[in-house]
């Protein structure tokens, strides 16, 4: 019997339909990945197909939090992988407020924001802090 394998995703939520590109102001930091680049210009580009989780913790997954959750996440994710160095996470955090405000997120809401990460979200851009996505093949290896 032929055998199909998934990967069964750990944490996301969204999947992006289109590329995206975004200035998010870190210069002379050159990264390519498959999902992820940002050129010295500090122009990062997220590539079609991307998945993050979205805004996470005790809120609400609104318009107005999904690009500064987008942008937010590729650059925790950047900083998982020890593309960037963690020392550029209170800058990731400062532009998901900007841009939470940008699209329209009312000023306390983006003050609490911003807030919750910074107190809360260290683990998460961590080097080392992701959770692998689990491979799973049917029929299981015993019964192929």
């Amino acid at each position: 019997m032929v055998k199909a394998c998934y990967r069964k995703l750990h944490r996301y939520k969204y999947q992006l339909m289109e590329p995206y590109e975004h200035a998010v102001g870190i210069s002379k930091q050159v990264v390519d990945t498959p999902w992820l680049s940002l050129d010295a210009d500090g122009q990062l580009e997220i590539a079609y197909g991307y998945a993050w989780d979205g805004p996470s913790g005790p809120t609400i997954d609104t318009l107005n939090f999904m690009r500064g959750a987008l942008v937010h996440d590729a650059l925790y994710q950047l900083m998982r992988m020890e593309k960037l160095p963690f020392s550029y996470r209170d800058h990731a955090d400062q532009l998901l407020r900007a841009i939470c405000l940008e699209d329209g997120m009312s000023g306390f809401r983006a003050w609490y924001v911003y807030q919750a990460v910074k107190l809360f979200g260290g683990n998460n851009a961590q080097p080392g802090s992701a959770q692998p996505d689990k491979v799973v093949c049917v029929p299981p290896e015993s019964e192929a």
